[in-house]
């Protein structure tokens, strides 16, 4: 590890230990201030969050778009701040758990579980749940550059008990995960540039990664949408739905669990991560 590296892991398990010996109300408190300094002053992909809302929302006023713009940064900065938090920051958490017979009954099918989410809502919380009722999660993420915030990062997942290992890993790992009946959880709303399939999302053509049908397909394990929303300070709600495309192509499996996502973003545009790149790749250029 570079001396860089180091550091910046130095660093952040510094502000863990501050974040950790303060109230869920002063991190509350802490996370506005913090949001309206980077709402006002940094220029941080906000344009490009600015224009996806709108694209998405074409008939809402300009004051609605900038309301929903400020609200979910200061939403995702409290979230990232609970995550450096952990564990301190699960104490006196309130879940409401809806559709969790549809994650049991998919789990006694004895094929393992393809476990779908987006970036929506807490879900760093949501994987906490799972791992902390004994669902046997391994979650694929993307590598930090930085070594220091990615040995980090992967500590504070793994303080629930759930597992992790990152893209680009043998396929034979994640296939592994299924064959010992076990949950997959994939994260299946960035662009997937050229190798990805084109599906509607939020009314739009996106390239969207095969790998979940694919896995479905060719192990036949059920898949499952995850969700959770913020309903308080310390609240949240998980809903659990089945996933069931018209038929079994890569595209309308595709098209299935993304609809069901898009259906929540609608909703709840404020916990949508709208600061990536969704639509980069453009269907004309294939």
């Amino acid at each position: 590890m570079k001396q860089s590296d180091f550091i910046m892991y130095l660093l952040l398990r510094a502000i863990k230990k501050y974040l950790s010996g303060i109230s869920p109300k002063h991190r509350k408190i802490l996370s506005q201030k913090i949001a309206g300094f980077i709402y006002h002053n940094l220029s941080i992909r906000k344009n490009m969050a600015r224009n996806n809302i709108q694209n998405v929302f074409p008939d809402k006023s300009k004051l609605w778009v900038e309301s929903i713009l400020s609200s979910c940064i200061q939403f995702f900065t409290h979230n990232f701040i609970q995550f450096i938090a952990f564990p301190n920051s699960w104490e006196n958490i309130h879940y409401d758990i809806i559709g969790k017979d549809v994650l049991d009954n998919a789990i006694k099918k004895m094929r393992g579980v393809i476990f779908l989410s987006a970036h929506f809502g807490p879900w760093e919380m949501m994987g906490v749940w799972l791992a902390r009722n004994n669902y046997p999660i391994t979650g694929v993420a993307y590598r930090q550059k930085n070594k220091g915030a990615n040995k980090f990062f992967k500590k504070q997942r793994e303080l629930s008990g759930a597992k992790h290992i990152f893209r680009k890993e043998p396929l034979k790992r994640m296939y592994k995960i299924l064959e010992n009946m076990e949950i997959l959880v994939l994260i299946s709303d960035q662009d997937a540039r050229k190798n990805g399939v084109f599906v509607d999302f939020l009314g739009k053509k996106a390239s969207t990664p095969k790998g979940a049908a694919i896995f479905h397909k060719e192990t036949n394990a059920p898949m499952v949408v995850g969700t959770c929303i913020q309903t308080g300070l310390q609240k949240y709600q998980i809903e659990f739905l089945s996933v069931n495309p018209q038929n079994n192509s890569i595209k309308e499996i595709t098209q299935a669990y993304t609809s069901i996502f898009a259906s929540y973003i609608y909703k709840y545009p404020i916990q949508y991560f709208w600061f990536h790149r969704r639509w980069k790749t453009s269907p004309h250029n294939q």
